[in-house]
């Protein structure tokens, strides 16, 4: 069963704020190229993989919807 929260969250003017930062990008793709290549990876490497790629698809998910937000909003 999904859930709806509706929160009144200020948002920077520039939605490119919305991404990893720089730091945990090249990080997250290190451990991806790592994963492509066959190396092993600790569970702990794997955890980490895994919420920094969870982490990258809520923000582009919330750059999205406000993008999306901000169409509709000029087209009203």
């Amino acid at each position: 069963m999904s859930r709806q929260i509706l929160l009144d969250v200020e948002l920077p003017a520039d939605l490119d704020q919305l991404r990893l930062p720089h730091a945990l990008d090249r990080r997250l793709q290190a451990l991806l190229d790592r994963q492509d290549q066959g190396d092993e990876m600790s569970d702990a490497e794997r955890s980490e993989a895994e919420g920094l790629v969870n982490l990258a698809e809520f923000l582009s998910l919330l750059r999205l919807r406000i993008e999306n937000s901000d169409r509709k909003g000029r087209a009203n």
